[in-house]
């Protein structure tokens, strides 16, 4: 197995195998100083064994297993974050339910340097194949998610969030349990679809990748907009009240527009990738933000924010990093900013997406 641009990834039980996703747990205790790691996956049939088997090889480590269960990879990264543990999340992201895989986050809950990638892969090159380890108990602790959705509910600037009636499609994935403990805490006006996973059905024609059931929904309910998540909810997309697709540039301009007006914009950049579009660029630069421009891949954004210690980036795909709030792209603290930011300027989506 190899890293990707966001951990590994394959066909379940074929490029992915339980033995495969052990090893890689052993190499990566082995390069990564933690006395605990956080487990999660997202709802795909397969995340029960690959937990299992991370379970295994990190307990054989001598490292406590702490599990979330079905979560999103976001909360993984937080617990991370806030107690300086190891993190690993089960998921495919918004690849079919017969493809899974595993991402990595270092104690703090950042992604993998190449560094450690190139250390983690020469160790499962140097490894014997891992067919049996001792069976380890992971310990349920469901009072982490807690703590994360708490922590989330508190970004909301000090306006609120509003009473904006909102659609929000879960792909029938890792943010089919969160989103409305989150929206309820928020006490907002959300209706939650595709939130029935059965192992097989995340991504499958729902989610932001598939928006033409959410905009339907949206027009038929006179809902103010629709919010997508992928299956690991680590990225989302919008669209506004008559079903149009607000994408990942558009979001991102609308908060650094937001960020700006408040003087919360670090150095007035924002931090993007090549596939952004020129209209984006040139709509920032009239409104006096720079652009900062990376290869693709939210890890190259990511490692812009911290090198110059910036407040916003993404990508068009619909990962959004607020990178004062958070160590990687979160597809619900997305939706809670982009909402509180209709809330402060009385403005629908579709008037907010056109002036970004």
């Amino acid at each position: 197995m190899k890293f990707g641009t966001d951990g590994v990834r394959g066909r379940a039980h074929e490029d992915v195998t339980v033995d495969g996703v052990a090893a890689l747990g052993i190499a990566a205790a082995e390069v990564l100083e933690s006395h605990a790691v956080v487990v999660a996956a997202d709802t795909r049939e397969s995340g029960p064994a690959f937990v299992g088997a991370l379970a295994n090889a990190f307990g054989h480590a001598g490292f406590d297993v702490w599990d979330l269960g079905d979560a999103p990879t976001p909360v993984v990264a937080h617990v991370a974050a806030e107690h300086n543990v190891v993190g690993a999340m089960v998921s495919a992201s918004h690849n079919p339910f017969y493809d899974n895989g595993v991402k990595l986050f270092a104690p703090g809950g950042r992604k993998l340097t190449n560094d450690q990638q190139a250390a983690i892969e020469a160790g499962l090159q140097s490894s014997q194949p891992v067919a049996q380890l001792t069976s380890v108990s992971a310990t349920a602790r469901p009072d982490l998610v807690d703590d994360y959705i708490q922590w989330l509910c508190a970004t909301v600037p000090s306006g609120g969030i509003g009473t904006t009636k909102v659609v929000v499609d879960c792909a029938n994935g890792a943010a089919s349990r969160t989103t409305e403990r989150v929206f309820a805490a928020l006490d907002l006006d959300a209706t939650i679809i595709n939130n029935t996973p059965d192992g097989r059905n995340i991504n499958n024609k729902c989610g932001s990748t598939h928006l033409d059931g959410l905009s339907q929904h949206v027009v038929a309910a006179g809902a103010d907009l629709g919010i997508a998540f992928d299956g690991d909810a680590d990225r989302m997309l919008a669209v506004d009240r008559f079903g149009n697709l607000v994408d990942g540039d558009q979001i991102i301009g609308i908060c650094a527009l937001d960020l700006h007006r408040r003087g919360a914009l670090r150095d007035d950049t924002v931090a993007v990738t090549v596939m952004t579009n020129l209209g984006f660029r040139l709509g920032m630069t009239n409104a006096g933000i720079a652009v900062h421009v990376t290869p693709v891949g939210d890890r190259h954004v990511l490692e812009a924010l911290e090198a110059n210690n910036w407040s916003l980036g993404g990508e068009q795909s619909g990962h959004v990093i607020f990178h004062d709030l958070a160590t990687t792209g979160d597809g619900v603290l997305c939706a809670v900013q982009l909402l509180s930011v209709l809330a402060a300027t009385n403005q629908p989506l579709d008037q907010l997406a056109d002036e970004a």
